[in-house]
């Protein structure tokens, strides 16, 4: 895992703050277009939640059940979610507002919300002032189904 994240290092990624301590501090992620990560540094075992802190946006429960959660997840990786932002600052945002149960709209990343351990997520980001996230985005979701045979933990579409 640790291995992991230094490639993600060597490739430009910066951040890998705490999900707690970026709730706090927003201030530290870049107001650029880029990609981010989201990390859960523990090897052991995840424990899920039934109700996660997920938002309820536009009404819908953002939970699912455990059985789906533990199906999903990908023991190999410390790689939970990947995304894209034309913003990041206001993208990681929502993604963190949306894990402290406010209604915004952030689904995508949802299942982050029902592991115990939703707090210490460590959140990483690379700015792509020369290229379109999406296509950043599109590559590393590609990059990681190629190399563990499905997309990370909470996404849930390429």
């Amino acid at each position: 895992m640790k291995q992991e994240i230094e490639e993600y290092k060597k490739e430009g990624f910066t951040g890998f703050v705490p999900v707690e301590q970026l709730r706090s501090s927003a201030s530290l992620i870049p107001k650029m277009q880029g990609v981010y990560i989201v990390i859960r540094p523990s090897e052991s075992e995840p424990v899920f939640l039934e109700k996660g802190t997920g938002g309820f946006f536009k009404s819908k429960d953002p939970n699912v059940a455990i059985s789906e959660l533990q199906a999903k997840y990908v023991p190999e990786s410390a790689v939970v979610y990947i995304g894209k932002a034309t913003t990041l600052h206001e993208r990681i945002k929502q993604l963190l507002n949306f894990g402290a149960g406010k209604s915004v709209g952030h689904r995508g990343g949802r299942y982050l919300w029902q592991l115990a351990d939703s707090a210490s997520l460590l959140v990483a980001w690379k700015t792509t002032p020369m290229e379109e996230p999406r296509e950043v985005e599109k590559k590393m979701l590609e990059d990681f189904e190629g190399r563990h045979g499905r997309l990370p933990f909470a996404n849930l579409q390429s």
